[in-house]
């Protein structure tokens, strides 16, 4: 009966190592399964997380590119509107000089006022600082000169001499103003002199 028990433990011990074999193959056959499952949801993660992180980057160049296009528009209305302010302060004032009816010279010159004010107004809001007190200055040289003229205008054959240095006064006191205006635009574009 000794070598039956012998045989039965040996034929045991075998098919508890098969069975023990297969558990454990299965067991690290498991654990590597998630380890691999782990491994590719972290590469998903990550590869998500680049996804948005290139996403919030293009969307923020797309927002710089929007502003830096829409500080361009109002530059170039800004300028331009300053420019044909001052052109109809000239106007206006060759009119006076001349002794001619102003009313048609007066209304170019207030449609050119209401057009400077308005995008001067348009600027306010999207202009940084440096923009802002160069347009601002340039505003107040422009209304003084405005007033001047208006004050003169009122009665022009009493202030013919004022009238005749005004136009010189115009490019001494507000050209400037405008150029400098004109250069921090340049300067916020990152356009070159």
């Amino acid at each position: 009966m000794g070598a039956s028990w012998v045989g039965l433990l040996i034929a045991v011990v075998g098919v508890a190592g098969t069975l023990g074999a297969a558990l454990l193959t299965q067991n690290r056959a498991d654990r590597t399964k998630r380890m691999e499952l782990r491994a590719a949801a972290e590469q998903r993660r990550e590869e998500r997380d680049h996804a948005l992180e290139l996403l919030r980057v293009e969307r923020a160049d797309e927002r710089q590119r929007e502003s830096l296009e829409r500080r361009r528009a109002c530059y170039i209305s800004l300028n331009t509107a300053a420019r044909q302010y001052v052109t109809a302060m000239t106007s206006h004032l060759h009119a006076l000089r001349r002794g001619e009816d102003g009313d048609a010279s007066l209304e170019n010159l207030e449609a050119a006022r209401m057009s400077f004010r308005d995008c001067y107004a348009e600027a306010q809001m999207i202009a940084p600082d440096a923009v802002s007190r160069a347009s601002g200055a340039a505003k107040s040289r422009l209304n003084a000169a405005y007033g001047t003229l208006r004050g003169y205008g009122a009665a022009p054959a009493d202030h013919a001499e004022e009238l005749g240095g005004l136009e010189g006064e115009f490019h001494r006191e507000v050209w400037p103003y405008l150029g400098e205006m004109k250069r921090a635009m340049r300067a916020d574009l990152g356009v070159d002199d």
